[in-house]
């Protein structure tokens, strides 16, 4: 009886584990201060801008695993979309995005 429950708690774990968030995933505020959330979108991440002026847009897609993410975002004032990548230390996420990965722009947005 003892061994069945050990078990199944270790299965429990084991799952539980298997679908935790990544680090990527949760609410971010932005260098410009707006708020932008960060959630699985199939195999990738979708960055949706969630206050300020250009709220509801859908500002960029990453992928990747273990603080370490890659893909495109876009600068909606300026409405063109860049080679993008975010890397993800505790609390902080450094976003950064580059033209032919030689003109790059980075900003550290805060989770919330």
């Amino acid at each position: 009886m003892i061994r069945s429950f050990v078990l199944a708690a270790a299965v429990a774990m084991i799952a539980g584990t298997a679908h935790a968030d990544e680090p990527i995933v949760g609410n971010w505020k932005t260098a410009s201060g707006e708020t932008a959330v960060i959630a699985s979108c199939g195999s990738s991440y979708c960055v949706t801008l969630k206050t300020g002026k250009y709220s509801g847009r859908k500002i960029g897609t990453l992928a990747g695993t273990g603080g370490s993410y890659a893909g495109e975002i876009t600068d909606p004032a300026a409405d063109k979309t860049y080679s993008g990548s975010g890397k993800v230390s505790g609390n902080s996420l450094k976003m950064q995005g580059c033209v032919m990965k030689i003109l790059c722009k980075t900003q550290t947005w805060t989770r919330l």
